[in-house]
């Protein structure tokens, strides 16, 4: 019996890869078990030989590990996800409709709170760029991964606001936190995902792959917000 499929993967498209990866299985291409990661986590691994078939994660990234080996060169886009903004489940929604309103959001806030990958390497810029990041650094606590970050929300307490992929934050509805919305259009960041087989790939692999180009794949991604 062929071993279990391994995708190391970018936590944002958690709800649609793993939805993806069913559909796969159900359609008896066989199974797949994928591990959710940050990017520097994927990073550690990749480098420390960490068995995997398909790597999950915006492009950029996975150029570095092309240009290594590690990585085969063909990857397999599978689409975007925007920055949104939760609080704890009952507190008063912030105002992001327009920048004004956000940045003043943003001033009144008792904490800030996002994550160290991708959203938090933008928001950091955003906030330089808002001429805000000042004012917010005393009050902001980042962490490795969106888990801990949805937790700090969760059990905190006061006027806190977070930040993660609009996708994960739309997928912890109901469990302790509200999903107020997307950023504003005009400042919004949209991360873009792919995938790539590894080096080390098994041949079970390619169809994997293959699937994930398909009509099927893209439509279960964009019904998890994977534009």
């Amino acid at each position: 019996m062929a071993r279990n499929l391994k995708v190391l993967s970018a936590g944002a498209v958690q709800q649609g890869l793993s939805r993806v990866a069913e559909a796969f299985r159900l359609n008896g291409a066989g199974n797949i078990e994928i591990e959710f990661a940050t990017a520097p986590a994927i990073a550690k691994r990749m480098a420390a030989g960490y068995p995997t078939d398909v790597v999950v994660a915006p492009p950029d990234f996975l150029d570095t590990f092309t240009t290594t080996g590690l990585l085969a060169s063909q990857i397999v886009p599978l689409g975007r996800i925007g920055v949104g903004v939760m609080v704890r489940a009952g507190a008063p929604l912030p105002g992001i409709a327009s920048i004004a309103e956000f940045k003043q959001s943003l001033r009144i806030a008792e904490q800030i709170i996002y994550n160290q990958a991708s959203t938090g390497i933008y928001l950091d810029k955003l906030f330089h760029r808002l001429g805000v990041a000042a004012e917010l650094e005393a009050k902001t606590t980042r962490y490795p991964d969106f888990a801990a970050v949805r937790n700090h929300v969760v059990n905190g307490h006061g006027n806190a606001i977070g930040f993660g992929a609009t996708t994960v934050i739309a997928e912890s509805a109901g469990k302790g936190v509200a999903f107020v919305g997307p950023l504003p259009m005009e400042i919004q960041n949209y991360t873009a995902y792919a995938a790539a087989l590894t080096a080390t790939a098994s041949d079970g692999a390619a169809p994997f792959m293959n699937y994930l180009a398909t009509s099927a794949a893209k439509s279960i991604l964009r019904s998890a917000g994977i534009e």
